[in-house]
């Protein structure tokens, strides 16, 4: 599909017409030579690389699978990347994240999501029977949920069964069976329409075990796989699966290394263990980073991989006004970056026109405050700020900062541009 641009996009300068998206790195733009406008937010080609690297090396030494999630990006370039590095397929949350996935051609796809609604069932049932290499997945954690798929599916006389997953869940989190006689109850619901549905595997949301202290949410995580597996043990003692592998899946994003211990096998039956990750890519500076430390400390293996993830996406803004010492208002606000786990956090400061590289700014500054369109950055004591100087930002949260750009330039370690990404939200 042939993305065309212009300068209505929030990234691009607005002279820019009708530039193709493949053409973006052919520009000649650098970020640093003020070539765009700013607020942008951008993605490091280098810390890419590193990160699939990295997690090329972490399926390789665990034996699992990655369905990143599309919800993270919502860009097919970026879909395009994680598959050409060996991804299973890709994860979603809705079907018009679905939608976008099979209009760029992904052929096998997750929804970790229950399959409700007569548009989306009918959007799903008209997919499976007009492409017959279409493998979807869609969870089910409700006897009601279950019949409502098999009427529809009935009613449509499908010729292909709809793949299930059962969810398990923890009280006080949100969707997925409570209990082994909930999930048993629902399972069997499942094998009574094997006609029209067929039941695939179990899944789990680790993220969403509560725990007062990470000590306690790591405990409480695995006491959760460990239902997820008498689930999983439950259902294939009964014969109860109806595809081989059969699938083991839970997300994974900041807990890699307790996912992946789910079982290799079942009953005799292999399984396929899938994470479905999709901060992975592009990383943070906050959540996932602590995150990931606490494995790395946790689980020596993860240690051994190297280096760990990098962070690489940024969001830069121009310092607009110094109202008052110590005060300075950037051009970056709630519209432009994620606010939802914790402000952007003020990394680098470079000046137009005085050359050299960006420099890392005193670690006391920080973001206090955002507005809708302004940043209220509180410096201090230290190097005096310009109006025209550029900060550069981490960020918090990747998922609530990808949903406020179209466009995302690709740049170098310098700054250059050397390629773009589109989102789909």
């Amino acid at each position: 599909m042939t993305v065309v641009l212009d300068g209505r996009t929030k990234g691009l300068a607005a002279g820019v017409t009708g530039l193709a998206l493949a053409d973006v790195g052919r520009a000649g733009w650098n970020v640093l030579a003020e070539d765009l406008p700013l607020p942008l937010a951008l993605l490091k080609d280098s810390a890419l690389r590193h990160n699939s690297a990295w997690m090329r090396r972490f399926l390789a030494a665990t034996g699992v699978a990655l369905a990143p999630h599309g919800k993270t990006t919502m860009s097919p370039q970026l879909f395009a990347r994680q598959l050409a590095d060996g991804a299973w397929g890709i994860t979603v949350a809705t079907v018009q994240q679905l939608r976008v996935c099979r209009e760029h051609g992904i052929a096998r796809v997750l929804l970790a999501n229950q399959l409700v609604g007569r548009q989306a069932i009918g959007y799903v049932l008209d997919e499976l029977a007009r492409d017959p290499a279409f493998e979807f997945y869609a969870l089910a954690d409700s006897v009601a949920g279950v019949d409502a798929l098999a009427a529809a599916a009935r009613a449509r006389r499908a010729t292909r069964r709809l793949r299930l997953l059962l969810e398990c869940g923890v009280d006080g989190g949100r969707t997925g069976c409570r209990s082994l006689g909930q999930a048993r109850a629902v399972a069997e619901r499942v094998v009574a329409a094997r006609d029209v549905l067929a039941l695939a595997g179990v899944e789990g949301y680790e993220g969403s075990v509560p725990g007062a202290t990470p000590d306690e949410q790591e405990r409480n995580i695995g006491r959760f796989v460990g239902f997820m597996v008498e689930v999983a043990a439950a259902c294939a003692d009964a014969k109860w699966f109806d595809t081989e592998p059969v699938l083991l899946s839970a997300g994974g994003s900041a807990f890699f290394d307790l996912a992946a211990a789910l079982p290799k096998s079942l009953a005799g039956r292999p399984t396929q263990v899938l994470l479905r990750s999709g901060c992975y890519l592009t990383y943070d500076t906050d959540v996932y980073r602590r995150a990931f430390e606490r494995m790395r400390d946790r689980t020596p293996a993860v240690a051994a991989l190297g280096d760990g993830l990098h962070e690489a996406l940024e969001v830069w803004a121009y310092v607009q006004s110094t109202p008052e010492p110590g005060l300075a208002i950037l051009t970056i606000g709630k519209r432009d970056v994620s606010h939802d786990l914790a402000l952007p956090f003020p990394r680098w400061h470079f000046r137009p026109g005085a050359g050299g590289a960006p420099t890392a700014v005193p670690a006391h500054w920080r973001i206090a405050t955002l507005n809708d369109q302004h940043g209220y950055l509180r410096t201090g004591s230290g190097p005096e700020l310009r109006v025209g100087d550029m900060i550069g930002c981490a960020i918090s949260h990747p998922c609530t900062t990808f949903d406020k750009w179209r466009f995302l330039p690709i740049v170098d370690d310098r700054y250059g541009v050397v390629d773009a990404v589109v989102t789909c939200f």
